[in-house]
């Protein structure tokens, strides 16, 4: 499948603080050997923009998407509500 862009998304606004998080998107054919589809950055969730962010990357063909957080200002691990995966 091409995949070429994630959003993910925190609680409703009202409900949650700004904070950055650190993290890449990697991707899998075969669900054992991933590669890097977008690289280790800070990536802002504001409630004055929605708490979402949108991340992209060159189209490329996977069956597998994950996460690796590394950093969040705002708690001491990863926090999403929602992973949506697009093709571009």
């Amino acid at each position: 499948m091409p995949v070429g862009r994630v959003v993910l998304k925190l609680p409703p606004p009202a409900a949650w603080q700004a904070r950055t998080q650190t993290l890449s998107v990697q991707g899998s054919v075969n669900g054992a050997s991933f590669t890097t589809l977008a690289g280790s950055a800070g990536h802002s969730f504001n409630p004055a923009s929605g708490n979402t962010v949108t991340i992209t990357f060159p189209v490329t063909s996977t069956r597998y998407v994950r996460l690796d957080v590394t950093g969040n200002t705002g708690w001491p691990a990863a926090q999403l509500s929602e992973f949506e995966v697009y093709p571009a």
